[in-house]
């Protein structure tokens, strides 16, 4: 009979399946967090403001009990955080959810990785040289320039965006940042010995 053609992986798999193994090679374990989230994990744990926009409900879908879908894969972090003693460093793929118009470039459901890496002696420089590796790597170029532009984030204190050069044009490939003392504070880690970076993408 007619041969069965075998299927394809979506390139959302293969790419998130890439980023996996890059981070593997750099020593990062895959962390995993549930998507029906508390507003502790979501938000408070991670310095949000009680005020904060994000958490209103034309940004973030709420249950009618009160939990939402989560709209990071932050979550994770503060999960392996409660669980697990450091230093370490995590990878946190996932799809997340925000209430958002759909057009040519939002959804309301997309995927993203985020990262920790938590020690005594962790500074920006690590953060820079994870970030330049990871990029190189998976876009397979050593030409590969990055910079990191000033910028506001909850959850860490100094924050970045991280852009790329890309065919002469810079773009912005996510954001990050050193881990803020409130979250350190939050999973019972003290600030004054342990130090992070955190990113997304």
């Amino acid at each position: 009979g007619k041969k069965i053609e075998l299927g394809h992986l979506h390139p959302l798999t293969l790419a998130q399946k890439k980023a996996i193994e890059i981070f593997s090679s750099m020593g990062f374990e895959t962390a995993e967090g549930p998507e029906l989230e508390t507003e502790y994990y979501n938000f408070d744990a991670l310095n949000f403001l009680k005020n904060h926009p994000s958490r209103d409900m034309h940004d973030t879908f709420w249950t009618k009990d009160g939990r939402l879908m989560r709209t990071h894969t932050s979550n994770a972090q503060i999960h392996y955080m409660e669980n697990n003693k450091p230093p370490f460093r995590i990878i946190a793929p996932g799809r997340v959810f925000r209430y958002e118009a759909t057009d040519a470039t939002h959804e309301c459901q997309f995927y993203q990785l985020e990262g920790l890496m938590v020690g005594e002696k962790i500074t920006f420089a690590n953060l820079k040289a994870v970030m330049e590796t990871f990029l190189r790597e998976f876009f397979g170029s050593k030409d590969i320039e990055i910079r990191l532009r000033p910028s506001y984030f909850p959850f860490v204190e100094p924050g970045v965006e991280i852009d790329m050069k890309f065919k002469g044009e810079w773009m912005e490939m996510g954001g990050a940042g050193m881990v803020h003392p409130n979250v350190l504070n939050s999973v019972k880690l003290d600030p004054r010995r342990w130090k992070g970076f955190a990113f997304g993408m």
